[in-house]
């Protein structure tokens, strides 16, 4: 029984595609093989380069802060976020580069028909050609990577996609932690709002209670005067607050990707609860960072460009084929005298270029040591990051506990001199003084109660975002 045309070719493809898959395996592969350059480290702090682990990121860690309302921000800024939205797209996009680099291990396989008509006087011979060429052939290409050419390219594709993924989470913890602080900051106003309109009915309490003194005698007009200017004023820091406010709600629409005027936050105040932040885990930290994970990452496709640079010194071999059908007529386009099957070998050597070659070597060693220095600088920011935050972790819980003292001594301050001078014992600048420092000590509370949140957050993102419940034995903070 006669075998099928067909099956025939497509044999023959596959024992050449079988043959360049042994060559290429055969080949070695030049260029620097990467390692991690010496980075600087603090000798006292215990840390250690390690892995990156940025896809390691541990859960949501503002639920720490158990505020039901940050909990809705946040989840709704990881879905519609338009900076997260593109980053994932950017992931994807670096991905779907990473399968078109692979996709040159394999050998390519087109189908390319053809229907060709052509006329030629022949020199020499008194005659004439007039023919119409039909042929059906599968052409099959490889580039044989005997110097490791293609395995470069894909290890720089590889590392790209994950340098996007590391982008991607690194864009994820910043706009967690900008929803988080704005929400914070914005709890601060709405507190201090509630400060301003108590103060505001105290200051207007203030002014009966001159007036009538003044109308009774027993007080001068400037002391009247005096109180409502105290009054407007607070009005003002009011107003003023309550648009700094109208501002924030605006940058959280923004960061969750809705609309500013149809936005809204209900007032409240603040949900004083800190997390536990286990603060001696320095020697996860490279591990954690997203931004350290990706400057590694573009240090790794760098260092294997410089493979891909050096290849392009040595010759390139291909191997090419066709097998299908090619005949003058339709009618026996599918006759087996039609087939046709050929394969060979070629090869490219660079001889002059014009220092092409050398010049695209020395542009990738550069760009390798740019990204060098870049992860070396990323890592000193990290180390400055946590210091910084661990800072002001520390000083804003000791300022809190000193700040609650004096806001004691401000409010017993503030009542003594007001019954003092409705007896008639003190004039009202005393009182003014008083309540002054009573609203101003009122205000820093606040503040700084803001800011331990708001430091808080920034530690979580300096240690690179969320802890896992075995994340190893730590002090809390």
């Amino acid at each position: 029984m006669m075998k099928s045309p067909l099956l025939s070719i497509f044999r023959r493809c596959w024992h050449l595609a079988t043959l360049v898959f042994f060559l290429a395996l055969t080949g070695c592969v030049v260029g620097p093989d990467y390692k991690r350059p010496a980075v600087a480290i603090p000798p006292t702090w215990g840390w250690k380069l390690a892995e990156p682990g940025d896809e390691k990121i541990k859960g949501n860690w503002w639920e720490g802060f158990q505020d039901p309302v940050l909990n809705g921000l946040e989840t709704e800024a990881t879905t519609t976020n338009q900076l997260i939205q593109a980053a994932m797209a950017r992931v994807e996009q670096s991905r779907a580069v990473a399968r078109m680099s692979a996709s040159a291990f394999s050998p390519q396989l087109d189908f390319d028909p053809s229907i060709t008509s052509f006329h030629t006087e022949l020199n020499h011979v008194p005659s004439e050609l007039t023919a119409t060429s039909y042929t059906m052939p599968l052409d099959l290409s490889y580039e044989v990577d005997l110097w490791g050419k293609i395995r470069r390219a894909f290890q720089a594709a590889h590392a790209d996609a994950q340098a996007s993924t590391a982008d991607y989470y690194n864009v994820l913890l910043m706009i967690h932690g900008d929803v988080a602080v704005n929400y914070f900051l914005l709890r601060q106003l709405d507190t201090q709002i509630q400060l301003w309109q108590r103060t505001v009915e105290l200051r207007q309490k203030s002014v009966d209670i001159v007036t009538e003194r003044y109308q009774g005698g027993l007080a001068a007009e400037l002391d009247v005067e005096r109180a409502k200017t105290e009054l407007d004023q607070v009005r003002t820091q009011w107003t003023e607050a309550q648009r700094q406010r109208d501002d924030l709600q605006n940058a959280l629409a923004l960061l969750c990707g809705q609309p500013a005027p149809s936005f809204q936050i209900k007032p409240a105040s603040f949900n004083e609860v800190l997390p536990s932040i286990p603060v001696e885990l320095p020697s996860s930290l490279l591990e954690r960072r997203p931004d350290i994970a990706e400057a590694e990452r573009k240090m790794m496709a760098a260092n294997a460009q410089i493979g891909v640079a050096k290849a392009a010194f040595f010759p390139a071999i291909s191997l090419t084929g066709d097998a299908g059908y090619s005949s003058f007529h339709v009618s026996t386009l599918f006759d087996w005298e039609s087939q046709l099957f050929q394969i060979g070998p070629s090869a490219t050597m660079p001889l002059l270029n014009g220092g092409r070659l050398r010049a695209g070597l020395r542009e990738a060693r550069a760009e390798y040591e740019a990204t060098c220095a870049g992860y070396r600088q990323q890592v000193l920011a990290a180390f400055k990051d946590v210091s910084d935050s661990m800072v002001d972790v520390k000083g804003y819980r000791q300022e809190a506990s000193t700040e609650a003292a004096a806001l004691a001594d401000a409010n017993r301050a503030a009542d003594s001199a007001r019954e003092r001078y409705q007896q008639g014992l003190v004039n009202y600048l005393e009182v003014l003084d008083a309540e002054q420092t009573q609203l101003e000590v009122n205000s820093q509370s606040i503040r700084i109660e803001a800011l331990q949140l708001v430091a808080s957050v920034h530690l979580i993102k300096a240690l690179g975002g969320g802890f896992a419940e075995d994340s190893g034995s730590g002090s809390n903070m």
